[in-house]
């Protein structure tokens, strides 16, 4: 492990030289990069030197023991010393787990409605809510793609881009099914409804990122249509791309610009065929499926909110909340804190063995 650090912090210094040098700025491409990647080991190299600190703290402090006037207070540093060195390691090893590449991309969030009509349409709306208040609540942005609307608030399909540092870092455990178990406004006797909504996170992705022959996309045009009569709906500006190989269907409806439709719509089918590709390979590695919170699975139930017991059980990680209505206004933190968690010690048990 030493060897591996000394090695990141001499590529460190060596950027940090490069970036420093009158021409770095010539090639933004590169500079951008160097910088990206400057920042990522950033957190590896500071924790190493705090580890090299406290290696030459406890050195000297065994030297001073030998003193018998400095013998006391040289030994309260040393163990000091040698317990900072205990934690450092232990942050080491998560920060030298092989990293996600998507981690620090942008994310598409898509949103669509299960089983249970009406409610599962209401529902929808609510995680919507709930993921934009906690971009929000982050300073990301939040830009809808595409967005079916009911009459009475719900949603029946979204899709919506959040664009911020780490976005997927954060977000990527939010695929799966998500259940809801309350009482409808509709419903006169109070019964209990269960629903249900599908949430898929899928890392953004460009064009050059992901291969597509022009000549695979039937595109067409069409004046978009809603609830709320939005400006949208006056011209034919909204954009429908389908990927005829695979049936991929993309529809970008809420930019006035046929262009920017055009343009968010391919970054959105980019994603959805490296997300197709990714399941694949993770379905032919099924045994890498060990190292991860839950399968992955968009048809996998991950979560479960209780209304009427103010409730929210994360069922990959075995976490209950007593807090839905924090939850349910954007408060994930706490959440998406255990899911990450989980995953780390998931990882390092597998580095272990």
């Amino acid at each position: 492990m030493l060897d591996k650090l000394a090695a990141i912090e001499e590529k460190y210094v060596s950027l940090e030289a490069r970036l420093a040098e009158p021409d770095a700025y010539a090639d933004s491409v590169a500079f951008a990069r160097m910088n990206r990647e400057l920042k990522d080991i950033a957190p590896v190299v500071e924790t190493y030197r705090a580890l090299k600190k406290n290696q030459d703290d406890m050195a000297a402090a065994r030297e001073l023991m030998s003193d018998p006037e400095m013998r006391e207070l040289a030994r309260e540093e040393f163990d000091a010393a040698k317990g900072n060195i205990e934690d450092i390691e232990n942050r080491l090893k998560i920060l030298l787990l092989p990293r996600d590449p998507n981690d620090s991309k942008n994310v598409i969030v898509e949103i669509r409605g299960g089983a249970g009509g009406d409610e599962a349409a209401l529902f929808a709306h609510s995680l919507m809510r709930m993921y934009t208040m906690y971009a929000e609540s982050r300073r990301w942005k939040t830009d809808i793609a595409y967005l079916n609307d009911t009459d009475i608030g719900g949603v029946k399909e979204a899709s919506f881009i959040i664009e911020g540092d780490g976005a997927y870092s954060r977000l990527k455990f939010e695929s799966g099914v998500h259940r809801v178990q309350r009482v409808p406004d509709t419903e006169s006797s109070g019964r209990i409804h269960t629903s249900t909504v599908t949430v898929a996170v899928l890392p953004e992705m460009d064009e050059v990122d992901v291969k597509i022959n022009p000549a695979d996309l039937q595109i067409d045009t069409f004046r978009a249509s809603g609830a709320g009569g939005q400006h949208v709906n006056k011209t034919e500006s909204a954009i429908r791309i389908t990927h005829l190989p695979t049936g991929v269907v993309v529809e970008c409806q809420d930019e006035r610009s046929q262009h920017k439709n055009r343009e968010r719509a391919m970054k959105i089918l980019a994603s959805r065929m490296y997300d197709a590709e990714r399941e694949k390979q993770s379905a032919e590695q099924a045994a890498q499926r060990r190292g991860q919170v839950g399968t992955g699975d968009r048809s996998e139930r991950i979560r479960t909110y209780n209304f009427p017991q103010g409730r929210v059980t994360d069922h990959r990680i075995g976490l209950t909340l007593y807090k839905i209505d924090e939850i349910m206004n954007g408060g994930l933190t706490e959440l998406i804190d255990a899911l990450n968690m989980a995953d780390q010690a998931a990882k390092l048990q597998a580095e272990g063995e």
